[in-house]
């Protein structure tokens, strides 16, 4: 993860202090932290798709990565709005999401981090399955 947002990041830095702060990080202000929601929803997508959760459909390029982290920071975003208790300002959901998106796109132009993320849950390639099916020197029977 330090990779991709060390803790230092502003995002790394989001999660942590929603984390800790869990039960009253948002009756600090009369209304919710944008800025810290998108940070730490930014983050959560970031690590969710590091550990593989939920990823059904494999990327294969970088739009459709970016898709699964968007779609993963929107989910991390209506969590973290459903359990505030401060309300949200006018506008507030499309700036957070806003942020967040751009918090994902700034990962992905750094180096070589796409090509990395999407080596990491890729499909074997045909040359590793086809030595796979031809390892065993006998066929099995069945009765």
């Amino acid at each position: 993860m330090d990779r991709f947002l060390a803790p230092h990041t502003p995002e790394a830095l989001a999660h942590n202090h929603l984390t800790e702060n869990w039960f009253n990080w948002d009756t600090d202000h009369p209304s919710l932290d944008e800025t810290l929601i998108a940070g730490c929803a930014s983050y959560s997508a970031l690590s969710r798709y590091l550990t593989g959760a939920d990823l059904f459909l494999l990327p294969r390029s970088r739009s459709e990565l970016e898709r699964i982290l968007r779609r993963y920071s929107y989910d991390a975003i209506h969590n973290t709005i459903a359990r505030a208790r401060s309300p949200l300002e006018s506008g507030g959901y499309s700036r957070i999401c806003h942020l967040a998106e751009r918090s994902i796109a700034n990962v992905l132009d750094a180096g070589d981090n796409t090509e990395t993320l999407l080596r990491l849950h890729s499909r074997p390639s045909d040359s590793v399955i086809n030595s796979i099916d031809h390892s065993s020197p006998r066929p099995i029977r069945t009765k």
